[in-house]
């Protein structure tokens, strides 16, 4: 019978006649037959199931064994012996080099029935000594699903004891070597389900066994940590893990975490290599783990370690959010990582080039799973907005990819942020700055945040960028008898010639801390200015009173005298003087007091009440001097502030006060003020707004720096309980109170009182209205009547004859941002530029500096933005729109720039005299050694440092472009299928590149 079975199935008959022949020998195979019949048979149907072909021999072959197996058992297990299992085992079936993969489906298949036979016990010792032998020689990935299969089938056939633990480590020794070779679809299904048939048996050996479970993790751990391993151990170790039950997990991290004998490097191999497990598509609790994993390293101030795996992993976790087969897991840990890695922005700025492409995918996915992830991931974003301010200029187009998500409140994410920190102590962080490799592109120097003193270092750096004060601090000679201006021309001298890309302010933060300033909390930066501005001219000060003890000995030089005897530097730079005057509404009598001033407060009128248009004063290009002192005759009382003013008439000649005006905010239709009564400069006025018009514009609903200026400078009644007591009435009298400009500082520093005291809360409140901001400002300065006559005359300044008042014209320098909704909190950074004399850019062909004065109104001056360590290049327009694209970002204090002129022009000549005679600042000796040492220093810790972070980065594991994710979902919008970035869809490629 076996030679016409094996006649049949070699013939060239077509498969349904063969199929009725085959059945015919079946049926005859159900009756009793000899011995020597069987074994002929099952040799037969042996060779067919293990060397056919094709797969209908295979299944012929599987077919006949079957029913011999059933209808011949003791014929069928004589056959099926020990001896035969051993050698189809060791020696395989088949001719050499084309031995047959088909074995342990055979055994699994005669198993069945000899399950009950006396040689079962024999065989099962033996299938338990040769599947560890086989799981030891490494088998492909299909060969050890079929040993599962097998086992998990048959568990009599699963190796006991001591054997167990090793079977159990040497399995997971064959996942850690999986491959898939192939980029098909059905391939990487196939292969897929291969390895959760491996992890199912381990599965089923931890339940009935769990004593295996730690000795297993330990060598999982061994695999992921080894430093020696040519090749990466494949991510199908993810599919061990999930299997591990969730209340061993605290144990276990415990123990990896407090294990001495576990080196960083190893670790720091072992956490990179689960981090990439996050793209293994079939792994359950695989998040869970890895975060323990980071929290345990957390626990344990493992902090190097975090911040290089963060560093190196977090982009690559980023773009698996396309993929929805493993989005909620690889969210999962993103989550975790950004909202740890709160002491530097490093790893957010890391992913904002990628942000809007994933937002923009996301939303065309139009899926729930999408739609939870992007309000997930909008959420997350606004923590690091609100964790990291500052950044305008690289958060904008985030901003504007998230608009339309819902935005989470600030209690929310405070939660957040504080929960998932890797500690509470900031100091434990402190060592941790941001690593800078070298200076920034603009050859600027940053300043590090020594906890919460972004308030000093946008102080710091927008003095630093006032160049007149900074080359006078440069200047200041060797023992100069003041020892916080000498801590500032050092700082000064580290920014200016510093190889670092940030240095740290923490001798100057010691010796200008206010005293009453909290260590460590947030502080108001107008404060701390005007603080230390005060110390500074105190400091001068008390240097004049030692001059004039000293000069009474007449033991200095009538040169050194001289020296002396001027203002104070802070006097120079940024001193202004300001006439109140009060005048009493009964008997007009007008009382008078100057007094100096190193910024002006600036409040915000009260909401019911327009500054632009308003009746109680005039409009911005009209405002000027409110009044003057009292006349003695009623001739003089036809120009008198006092008299109520009206719009001028259609034959009136228009008022001829000087405003504060800003170029650029020109409502249309309005004339510039005429200087001097000369049509050429009123051309050259108007010939600046159509320069400045449409970059500088105000929205008609928005305040202005102006706006605010008028409302400061113009008048207040004085009632009620607020009466004024007149000494010529000798009782409280209604009266008026104004204030004028009577000398511009050279550098005007304009505070705006955003912080109100709200009584129901009992705190302190921030006023968020955006204000604009002009590039240039006038402003009214009252002068004598020969000031006024000299100043037309020249030509030099904006003013009104017989006004009284003169234009001066400041130039902005830097804005100081607030970041935050409380002076409590929040952030600072800066905007600064350098404004000089002469144009920087675009010098004139005959080579000769074109004075400030008389250049166009231009944007050509770069813009800085520093944000502590880090210095960016700006723009104006980015000063413009911060607060409209940041709510919370708001204008807080100005430093403007007076342009030469006749109230400065003493000081400007001698400035530029200076810098004519000595060029850069020449520092002394002790200053460029210190300056020098430290930048020796630096390249040394350089060198250093790099030879550290190449030993880290060399033992994190290398994993395929992370980018190549990104790239694919950009570039292929047609693909379709199970398991694409869009709606679940892909090609085969783009599945293989998730999974491997």
């Amino acid at each position: 019978m076996d030679k016409i079975l094996e006649a049949v199935v070699m013939s060239s008959y077509p498969n349904n006649v063969k199929q009725g022949l085959v059945r015919r020998v079946i049926e005859a195979a159900k009756q009793p037959m000899d011995s020597e019949q069987c074994w002929s048979m099952l040799e037969l149907s042996t060779k067919l199931y293990l060397t056919g072909d094709t797969k209908y021999k295979r299944e012929i072959g599987k077919e006949v064994l079957e029913v011999y197996g059933h209808y011949h058992p003791e014929e069928f297990e004589e056959f099926f012996n020990v001896r035969f299992l051993l050698s189809l085992l060791q020696e395989g079936y088949g001719p050499l080099g084309k031995r047959s993969h088909y074995v342990l489906d055979y055994i699994q298949l005669g198993l069945q029935f000899v399950l009950e036979s006396p040689s079962a016990n024999s065989i099962f010792s033996l299938l338990r000594i040769e599947v560890l032998r086989k799981v030891c020689e490494r088998p492909s990935p299909k060969q050890c699903a079929k040993i599962s299969k097998l086992l998990t089938q048959h568990p009599q056939c699963i190796p006991t004891g001591k054997h167990q633990l090793l079977f159990c480590q040497q399995l997971i020794r064959c996942i850690g070597q999986f491959q898939c070779v192939s980029e098909g679809e059905e391939e990487i299904m196939e292969f897929l389900e291969q390895v959760n048939k491996v992890s199912g048996l381990l599965q089923r050996i931890w339940r009935t066994q769990t004593s295996a479970i730690l000795p297993s993790l330990k060598e999982l751990f061994a695999i992921i940590s080894s430093t020696e391993e040519q090749e990466a151990p494949s991510n199908a170790l993810a599919s061990v893990v999930q299997f591990v039950p969730l209340e061993l997990m605290d144990g276990v991290i415990r123990n990896l975490t407090n294990d001495d004998s576990i080196t960083d490097v190893q670790m720091m191999m072992a956490i990179g290599r689960m981090i990439d497990w996050v793209s293994w598509p079939l792994g359950k609790n695989i998040d869970k783990w890895i975060i323990a994993l980071l929290k345990g390293l957390a626990a344990v101030k493992k902090f190097s370690i975090l911040i290089e795996v963060t560093l190196s992993k977090i982009e690559k976790v980023f773009s698996k959010l396309l993929y929805p087969i493993v989005r909620e897991g690889a969210l999962s840990v993103l989550q975790y990582m950004l909202l740890s890695f709160q002491h530097s922005h490093e790893a957010f700025h890391l992913l904002l080039p990628h942000i809007p492409r994933l937002v923009a995918s996301l939303k065309k996915e139009d899926s729930n799973s999408a739609t939870s992830s992007l309000e997930q991931l909008a959420e997350l974003i606004h923590c690091m907005f609100f964790r990291f301010s500052g950044f305008p200029d690289l958060y904008e187009p985030v901003l504007e990819a998230v608009k339309a998500l819902p935005i989470p409140n600030e209690d929310r994410i405070k939660h957040l942020l504080g929960q998932n920190a890797w500690t509470s102590q900031k100091n434990e962080l402190a060592s941790f700055y941001p690593r800078l490799a070298s200076k920034s592109e603009t050859g600027k120097i940053g300043l590090i945040n020594l906890g919460n003193t972004c308030y000093m270092n946008s102080i710091i750096q927008s003095l630093f960028m006032a160049s007149d004060f900074r080359h006078s601090v440069l200047n200041l000679t060797e023992g100069n008898s003041q020892p916080l201006m000498t801590k500032l021309q050092w700082l000064f001298a580290f920014l200016e010639h510093s190889q670092r890309p940030a240095i740290s302010p923490e001798s100057f933060l010691s010796a200008s801390w206010p005293p009453w300033f909290t260590p460590g909390a947030q502080q108001d930066c107008s404060e701390y200015l005007k603080y230390l501005l005060d110390r500074l001219h105190e400091e001068e000060k008390t240097g004049k009173r030692i001059y004039q003890k000293l000069k009474e000995s007449s033991l200095m030089s009538q040169a050194v005298e001289h020296h002396y005897l001027n203002k104070t530097l802070i006097e120079k730079m940024f001193g202004g003087k300001m006439m109140t005057k009060i005048r009493c509404l009964k008997c007009l009598n007008v009382s008078s007091r100057e007094e100096v001033f190193t910024d002006l407060s600036l409040a915000f009128p009260p909401s019911d009440r327009n500054v632009r248009g308003s009746t109680s004063i005039l409009p911005v290009e009209q405002i000027g001097p409110q009044f003057i002192e009292p006349p003695e005759n009623a001739n003089q009382l036809m120009g008198s502030p006092w008299i109520q003013r009206k719009a001028p008439m259609a034959s009136d000649h228009a008022d001829p006060s000087v405003s504060v005006e800003t170029l650029g905010f020109q409502e249309p239709g309005e004339a510039a003020n005429p200087i001097c009564g000369n049509d050429d400069g009123v051309d050259a006025a108007k010939g600046s707004l159509s320069t400045f018009g449409e970059q500088a514009y105000a929205p008609k609903d928005s305040r202005s720096v102006p706006d605010l200026i008028n409302y400061f400078l113009s008048p207040e009644r004085l009632t009620a309980e607020n009466k004024y007591h007149c000494e010529k009435c000798a009782s409280l009298q209604d009266a008026e109170k104004v204030a004028e400009l009577t000398e511009g500082p050279h550098y005007l520093i304009l505070t705006l009182l955003r912080f109100s005291f709200d009584p129901r809360t009992m705190k302190r409140k921030k006023i968020l209205d955006n204000v604009s901001i002009p590039v240039v400002l006038k402003l009214p300065i009252l002068v004598a009547p020969k000031e006024t006559e000299e100043v037309c005359r020249r030509g030099k300044d904006g003013a009104v004859p017989g006004s009284g008042f003169m234009t001066v014209v400041y130039d902005l320098c830097s804005v100081v941002v607030h970041s935050g909704i409380s002076s409590e909190s929040g952030h600072y950074y800066c905007y600064s530029r350098e404004c000089t004399d002469t144009v920087p850019h675009g010098q004139p062909r005959d080579g000769v500096p074109k004075p400030a004065s008389d250049k166009q109104l231009d944007f050509e001056i770069q813009w800085y933005l520093f944000n502590d360590t880090r210095v960016s290049f700006s723009s104006f327009e980015s000063v413009s729109n911060v607060t409209s694209f940041f709510p919370k970002d708001t204008a807080y204090v100005l430093f403007y720039r007076q342009r030469p002129g006749q109230q400065s022009c003493l000081l400007h000549e001698a400035l530029a005299e200076a810098s004519r005679l000595h060029g850069e600042p020449s520092l002394h000796k002790d200053l460029m050694e210190a300056i020098s040492k430290d930048n020796i220093l630096f390249l040394q810790e350089q060198e250093k440092e790099a030879r550290n972070r190449a030993a880290y980065i060399s033992a994190l594991p290398k994993s395929p472009l992370w980018w190549r994710d990104l790239d694919r979902d950009k570039d292929d919008d047609s693909s379709s299928g199970g398991c694409s970035p869009a709606a679940g869809g892909g090609g085969s490629g783009s599945f293989h590149g998730l999974v491997f």
